[in-house]
């Protein structure tokens, strides 16, 4: 009998691949950065975005503090009422600006579709986005800050107070740059975008508590007011500052701002990425 001898081959060892969620997070981590080199390389744009709100602030505390004054209150009371209006109004116009504008060069440029053939994680180039803006919204918020103490306003409830009302003005500004990619993919040219921002950008921060008492307002634009997620959260950074407000007018956001603002925060975040991702996977197709 003739002996057949198998020869049994050893297994390929494997290479283990990174799980899913770290892929992703590795993803993201490299479209930030991405995001960011660019910005860095055309610094214009940022130091663009922070001239406005720095006019807008000097304006309001020199010019029209006296007109818009507090009822029973003198131009130094409203010069600290303002500014967390104005650090509200900051984040939502440079966030929202910035990424729908990003996005849109992206989608304009070919860009999204060079990332939709690579093997990239769904999402990451929306959620790098936003990490970006999240990033430039510490630059905003320190420039800011300083131009805020230069015409009086002041932290009266501790540093630790403090933090946390500037994370409440982060979550907000994160949320709204997902209206911005969303809108950034829904429009056709970066000039559409930026214009695009304005017709909600303007009612957003403008029919709120930021600039204006709510109880002053007709009765249908006050409920509007005491509504805005715009308004809780500056409601909030007030209370949280220590900087002068108003009388509750027994709306339950403004008796629960810090609750309402992190859910507005969350829901519109939420939202917002629903839309935007389901909008990125169809963007080209």
């Amino acid at each position: 009998m003739t002996e057949v001898s198998v020869q049994v081959r050893p297994e390929p060892v494997r290479r283990l691949r990174p799980g899913t969620a770290v892929k992703a997070v590795r993803d993201v981590v490299v479209i930030t950065r991405r995001n960011l080199v660019r910005t860095a390389r055309i610094p214009e744009a940022l130091v663009i975005s922070l001239i406005q709100p720095l006019v807008f602030v000097l304006l309001f505390a020199y010019v029209f503090a006296g007109s818009f004054a507090l009822p029973g209150a003198g131009a130094d009371t409203y010069r600290e009422y303002m500014m967390p209006g104005f650090f509200a109004q900051s984040i939502a116009f440079a966030t929202t600006t910035n990424s729908s504008v990003s996005t849109a060069n992206d989608l304009r440029s070919g860009m999204v579709d060079r990332f939709r053939s690579l093997p990239v994680s769904r999402g990451a180039l929306l959620t790098g986005r936003t990490l970006a803006d999240l990033v430039q919204n510490l630059v905003v918020i320190a420039v800011m800050t300083v131009c805020a103490l230069i015409v009086g306003w002041r932290v009266h409830h501790g540093l630790l107070r403090a933090a946390a009302a500037f994370a409440l003005l982060l979550c907000l500004g994160y949320a709204l740059s997902w209206v911005g990619i969303l809108v950034g993919l829904s429009v056709r040219t970066p000039e559409a975008a930026a214009s695009g921002n304005m017709l909600w950008l303007f009612p957003l921060t403008f029919l709120s508590n930021a600039f204006v008492a709510p109880s002053t307002l007709p009765a249908v634009l006050r409920r509007a007011a005491e509504w805005n997620p715009l308004s809780a959260t500056v409601q909030a950074t007030r209370e949280l500052f220590g900087n002068p407000g108003l009388s509750h007018t027994g709306a339950w956001p403004a008796q629960h701002p810090v609750v309402v603002s992190l859910t507005c925060s969350a829901v519109i975040a939420l939202v917002a990425r629903t839309l935007a991702v389901r909008r990125y996977r169809s963007a080209g197709a």
